[in-house]
């Protein structure tokens, strides 16, 4: 009669348990530059987009989305959102960011780049969602500094424009004013200053 040999199912290395894995932390960034009402149609729009656009990767786990509404993405520091964002990366909270362009993340190539090599450091990766990038990916640096310097060349020539707009309305004698009135003066039909009698004797 044959031996029959019995042989106990191998367990693995988890005495038989499933290792459950941890779902990846994703959080959004989203911003816009203007406080014009269709800016901000397109502020909510981004901020619905990208909530829903988390909670429906099976992997994903939502974890917020930070936004600045009516920042320049010139520089980092008066974005508070973004800070905020950058300070929660740090501490463990996020390990994924998803943003639409490398425009909306940041337009200064320093601050774009020493975000991006910062969280990447620490394996927070960043996605760029217009230009396909995965910073963590061999390929995504080299991107970065390429269209983050185009960005910054984008933001310096609409810098200069808007000076020469305002050098242009000078030297035609018009003003330019972040008021809506100016104590002694009205603004005239083609942007000039008209003294107003009544309010310049108290302005003087």
């Amino acid at each position: 009669m044959a031996t029959v040999t019995k042989i106990p199912a191998t367990l693995n290395r988890q005495n038989g348990r499933l290792i459950e894995r941890r779902k990846k932390r994703v959080a959004a960034y989203a911003r816009v530059s203007t406080d014009h009402e269709e800016q901000e149609t397109s502020f909510d729009a981004q901020v619905d987009y990208y909530t829903h656009y988390i909670k429906n990767q099976p992997d994903w786990e939502f974890v917020k989305v930070y936004t600045d509404e009516g920042i320049s993405a010139t520089n980092t520091k008066k974005r508070d959102g973004f800070n905020e964002m950058v300070e929660d990366a740090l501490a463990g909270k996020i390990d994924l960011i998803v943003t639409k362009s490398i425009s909306r993340f940041a337009r200064n190539t320093v601050d774009s780049l020493v975000t991006v090599r910062k969280l990447k450091e620490i394996g927070v990766e960043i996605y760029f969602e217009k230009e396909n990038i995965w910073t963590l990916d061999a390929k995504g640096e080299v991107l970065i500094t390429i269209m983050s310097s185009l960005a910054q060349e984008e933001s310096r020539s609409i810098s200069e424009n808007v000076t020469w707009g305002y050098r242009k309305k000078f030297s035609d004698g018009q003003c330019s004013l972040n008021f809506s009135w100016f104590l002694g003066y009205d603004k005239g039909p083609d942007g000039e200053f008209i003294i107003n009698p009544e309010q310049a004797e108290t302005a003087g």
